[in-house]
């Protein structure tokens, strides 16, 4: 039999965003998602035996009383994402990282990874928003909002702690990233990761 090993991260998601960003979370139709996890202790043994059960060929979970998968309506129904509109995935084109983060989040970690930052390192630049704060910092705030809901509870991956910049790139237009389907891309980047 083949041997697996089961290695966990816990992502702690962020504390509820400041109202000062809540429309901007709204455009994008995330306003929801501080809400998520709120109250829920994750249970690893659970997870454990989930995945254990999960089958890649099929997606889907074998079950004793039959197999369950995730759909895209689930996607919609249980995290509130839009299934509609444009897919997120997509190539990224070659851009200098450094000056993206400089741009939207207006600082530059000390370290990039080629195209990874550390989450802690948003946490600690991007806490506390101040009620004195101008509009570009407000859309900076967001833009590190979403980014940690993003990658540590929509669509994490093997890296554990380390947040892909694809997403920021994404996230340039509130208004546009409200139009993209959301759901859809959180499926796909599961499937993989399970």
């Amino acid at each position: 039999s083949e041997y697996q090993i089961l290695e966990t991260y816990i992502h702690n998601l962020p504390a509820p965003p400041s109202s000062l960003i809540e429309q901007y979370l709204k455009d994008v139709g995330f306003l929801h998602m501080d809400r998520m996890g709120m109250g829920c202790k994750l249970n690893p043994t659970l997870v454990r035996v989930l995945v254990e059960r999960w089958r890649s060929e099929t997606h889907a979970f074998h079950l004793p009383c039959g197999e369950c998968t995730m759909t895209l309506e689930d996607m919609q129904l249980q995290l509130r994402l839009s299934m509609d509109g444009s897919v997120v995935i997509g190539s990224v084109v070659t851009v200098d990282w450094r000056d993206v983060c400089e741009q939207l989040l207006g600082k530059v970690p000390n370290a990039i990874y080629e195209v990874l930052i550390d989450m802690n390192w948003l946490k600690i630049n991007f806490g506390e928003l101040d009620t004195e704060s101008n509009e570009v910092e407000r859309e900076q705030h967001t833009w590190s909002y979403i980014f940690m809901i993003i990658e540590g509870f929509l669509m994490p991956n093997k890296s554990q702690n380390f947040v892909h910049l694809r997403w920021l790139l994404k996230l340039v237009n509130f208004s546009e990233a409200g139009e993209l389907s959301w759901g859809s891309s959180t499926l796909v980047t599961l499937y993989p990761e399970m």
